[in-house]
């Protein structure tokens, strides 16, 4: 929704009612306008969607099925 913001802000219209308009609070958006999400925090959050979404759609799917290396303790 911010990105929407940012947009009809630089189409002119104040930012106070873009967020009235769509319920949001002011200081989030001027929090994420001062530190937007980077790509690699965007990369992150698609892939745990992705799999909370395999979750969801068979529970029996877990972490234990999943290839996994073992780390072994250094001798």
């Amino acid at each position: 929704m911010y990105p929407l913001v940012k947009e009809l802000a630089g189409d002119g219209i104040p930012v106070t009612v873009a967020c009235a308009v769509l319920k949001l609070a002011r200081a989030p958006y001027y929090r994420w306008l001062a530190h937007p999400v980077t790509d690699a925090e965007l990369t992150e959050a698609h892939r745990a969607n992705a799999l909370f979404d395999a979750h969801h759609d068979d529970p029996e799917f877990g972490y234990r099925f999943w290839p996994m290396r073992r780390v072994r303790p250094a001798r």
